[in-house]
């Protein structure tokens, strides 16, 4: 299994002025993931999915000895389907911007992989996010309750063979998935970890 970490947005509603994963909680954010990522040991390979959209985040992963795969930045799904068109590998594929994101769910995550799943989404509740007064975009209705993506998957880039994937999905109300730095009210979450 590979790690993919998505790296290449635009954080426009961030409102910055930079680019939003190098926005700091001890060191950079995309670091953070990066880190849980190696140091979870589930990986043959970590690599960061970049755009013209963060040239400053794709050097700072170059020099850090993270490969990256160049892709148009035009949307994270087309991002993600040109990412994984250069893989053979499953892929647990995150978001950069996951800064509470550590080894131990990591390896959770790993250990929740649906082998027989194409395509395998960790959710949180909508309960959970208006709980921690966190806030998602993206909806799916999951066991009968309203949950939102976290930006963490697993891909079995083998299995998809068609543009409808079927997609299963995991409840994880953990809040290491669930703060998503979308927003500067996002980022000052931060504070109370």
């Amino acid at each position: 299994m590979i790690g993919l970490v998505m790296a290449g947005g635009r954080g426009t509603r961030m409102g910055l002025n930079g680019e939003k994963l190098l926005l700091q909680h001890g060191k950079p954010v995309v670091l953070c993931v990066v880190d849980a990522m190696r140091e979870s040991k589930c990986f043959t390979d970590v690599i960061a999915v970049t755009s013209h959209n963060s040239p400053k985040t794709q050097q700072m992963l170059s020099e850090y000895g993270v490969r990256t795969i160049q892709t148009s930045g035009k949307g994270y799904v087309q991002d993600l389907m040109t990412a994984l068109s250069f893989v053979d590998e499953i892929a647990l594929v995150i978001s950069g911007d996951l800064p509470l994101v550590d080894f131990q769910i990591i390896r959770n995550l790993v250990d929740m992989h649906k082998e027989d799943s194409a395509w395998h989404s960790f959710v949180v509740t909508k309960r959970f996010l208006d709980e921690q007064k966190m806030a998602a975009e993206f909806s799916v209705v999951c066991q009968g309750q309203d949950c939102y993506y976290t930006g963490v998957s697993i891909v079995n880039p083998k299995k998809i063979t068609a543009s409808v994937v079927a997609e299963t999905y995991t409840i994880l109300d953990d809040k290491r998935i669930a703060l998503n730095l979308n927003t500067k009210y996002d980022y000052s979450l931060l504070k109370d970890t």
